[in-house]
């Protein structure tokens, strides 16, 4: 590791550790299951709200959980028994089990039904599953039947043969929902984005080359890279049978306020955005614009905040496909060590950003 991605994890280390420290003095419930912090004078390990009386900063060792802090030579609190599962672990769980339960579902559970699976009421469900995903039950069982309804329409022998397979009790039940669902018909989805049009603009920025595309939803698409054409045709790729047409005088205002955003990432999106997406990916892009500017997550991170703490990997998946650069803030996602990872539009491009955002330069 050279000097400068040496000092960018060191840097990002005392960045999580302030935050650790600021969620073990605020005893925050929320930070629990996400770190463990052990108080060397007395050898001991607690989790985050533990209601114990609070050691001094110099004092406190932070790990990622129990398993890290018992092997550095701590003993787990008596009190707050952070070797077992937190209560927010364990709502984490069962919303990942409802998730389950709907995605396996021919018919999808309604509230009351999800609610008697969950031994609580409808009310208290419905408030849980948002605090914990962020959408409600309903919009993760349509987001499931748009990924459902996208794969039968590609590959059933016909869109009635595509409606009955994603759960659809009539075609007119689809072509109600088709539009919500897809951003257009089901014959239109099926023939690859056929008759749908995309206009698009290119412009040279600092990080190189930036391209901004827009369906009749809005933004679809917002690509970095080095050379217009290249960005052009991976466009064209992402919708190949739509009409992508170039109109930068007609897109100009748009392409300003994407210009804008990549000098100052920082800055709040406030165009609408066209996002697609499988189920998990939306779940994964909506953590993602949830990370405040100047600050990073890990990986792990996300995954845990979504309530699939094991899909470590496939969080990955969801950042690189994801396609609204700055938009949805793949950029804010780093290793477990602090240390960049992949990014879609290059390392560097990604360094700048982040440097941006911590008021630094940030050039390429």
């Amino acid at each position: 590791m050279n000097t400068a991605s040496t000092s960018n994890s060191a840097a990002y280390a005392a960045n999580l550790d302030e935050q650790r420290w600021q969620a073990v003095l605020r005893r925050d419930p929320a930070a629990d299951g996400r770190f463990i912090y052990g108080v060397l004078t007395t050898g001991v390990y607690c989790r985050p709200s533990c209601p114990s009386r609070q050691a001094r900063r110099d004092n406190m060792r932070f790990f990622s959980d129990a398993q890290q802090a018992a092997q550095a030579g701590f003993r787990p609190c008596k009190r707050c028994r952070p070797q077992d599962a937190s209560s927010a672990e364990r709502q984490q769980r069962l919303i990942a089990s409802l998730c389950q339960k709907i995605e396996q579902a021919e018919q999808f559970p309604t509230l009351q039904q999800l609610a008697e699976f969950a031994q609580l009421s409808p009310y208290h469900l419905h408030r849980v599953f948002k605090q914990t995903l962020g959408i409600t039950p309903k919009a993760y069982a349509n987001a499931v039947r748009q990924r459902r309804l996208q794969h039968q329409l590609a590959t059933a022998n016909s869109v009635t043969e595509a409606c009955y397979a994603a759960g659809f009790d009539s075609s007119s039940g689809l072509y109600s929902h088709a539009p919500a669902l897809l951003g257009m018909a089901p014959g239109t989805y099926r023939a690859g984005g056929a008759s749908l049009r995309i206009n698009y603009a290119t412009a040279p920025c600092s990080l190189g080359v930036v391209l901004v595309a827009l369906s009749s939803k809005g933004v679809c698409a917002i690509l970095l890279g080095n050379d217009a054409k290249q960005l052009a045709t991976d466009l064209r790729q992402r919708f190949p049978a739509a009409e992508c047409i170039a109109q930068n005088t007609a897109l100009s205002v748009s392409l300003s306020a994407v210009i804008q955003l990549v000098e100052r990432p920082e800055l709040t999106f406030t165009l609408p955005l066209d996002i697609g997406g499988t189920a998990f990916q939306q779940r994964v892009w909506q953590a993602l614009q949830r990370i405040p500017p100047g600050q990073t997550r890990s990986y792990s991170e996300i995954a845990a905040e979504i309530g699939s703490p094991r899909a470590v990997r496939a969080v990955a998946s969801a950042c690189a496909a994801n396609p609204l650069a700055l938009a949805i803030p793949c950029h804010r996602v780093v290793r477990r060590d602090g240390s960049l990872s992949g990014y879609r539009w290059g390392l560097m491009r990604k360094q700048a950003l982040l440097d941006r955002e911590a008021g630094h330069t940030g050039k390429l």
